[in-house]
């Protein structure tokens, strides 16, 4: 979670200043509370804004009141990976595995409410399986317990995970979502063996609610421009993002998904069965 803000300072555009922990919980509750004066901008995560809200009986934020959607700036896509000593290759063959020996694989989360969580959630609930989801507070330890055998399954953001697939250091045994990535074409997408359950990470800019208009549309169209350039187009996939999600790049169309997604995303949770805390 990254809160920006303009400098007026000679030659200086913008300072990041990274407000990570709780959930997300810091970064967000800073910039709903600072000043709509067009000079702080929060980089929120889908977790801040879409999840929290249902997974969290109270917040010191409110998604929709609280903000001013900016744009859309990427999807982050998720694979499901195994130590190469597991012995399966498909997530049919990862499913009967753990069946053959109830409990016996572990899977590494970024926590039982994030993203990896909720995805791997749905595949215990929906193959009737018992993956142990232990949950790790960084990304640093889950990716050396699972290199070292400690666990033997992880979901992880294809950004940080293709790495990892180059050097054969773990196997990917499928996307999350309903479709391949371009990045990883030979790997299935959970929906060719399960029900697609469409999440994915994303990531959207946000001003403080009552941020003057002209500086929001000033900032979408830039962003706009940055995501369209040949770069970007280029590297963004490379490294397992999604840009230039049609019209939620501007503020009203990045409105519309946000509320869309505050409504898809409690449903899913409302069927997993988890309870806000």
């Amino acid at each position: 979670m990254s809160r920006y803000r303009r400098q007026t300072l000679p030659h200086s555009r913008a300072a990041v200043e990274n407000r990570p922990g709780a959930a997300n919980l810091v970064g967000t509750q800073a910039v709903a509370r600072a000043a709509p004066d067009g000079y702080t901008f929060l980089f929120a995560t889908s977790a801040a804004l879409v999840t929290n809200p249902h997974a969290f009986k109270k917040l010191a934020y409110d998604p929709i009141k609280d903000f001013i959607p900016v744009a859309m700036v990427a999807r982050s896509n998720h694979v499901l990976l195994v130590n190469p000593e597991v012995k399966a290759r498909t997530l049919a063959e990862l499913i009967a595995l753990e069946k053959s020996a109830p409990g016996s694989l572990s899977m590494a989360l970024d926590g039982p409410r994030n993203l990896a969580g909720l995805i791997a959630q749905s595949i215990n609930k929906q193959a009737g399986t018992g993956f142990v989801l232990v949950p790790y507070n960084t990304t640093t330890n889950a990716m050396q317990d699972i290199i070292t055998g400690r666990v033997q399954v992880t979901i992880q953001a294809a950004s940080i995970a293709e790495s990892f697939i180059a050097a054969s250091t773990l196997r990917p045994i499928a996307v999350a979502g309903s479709k391949r990535l371009n990045s990883l074409p030979n790997v299935p997408a959970i929906a060719e063996t399960l029900k697609s359950v469409d999440l994915q990470g994303w990531f959207m800019l946000m001003a403080p609610a009552g941020t003057p208009a002209d500086i929001i549309d000033k900032l979408s169209a830039e962003i706009a421009r940055a995501l369209n350039s040949q770069e970007v187009q280029e590297r963004a996939p490379a490294l397992g993002f999604d840009v230039g999600i049609g019209d939620a790049v501007t503020p009203a169309g990045a409105k519309r998904f946000l509320e869309e997604q505050l409504v898809a995303t409690g449903k899913i949770i409302q069927e997993l069965g988890i309870q806000p805390e």
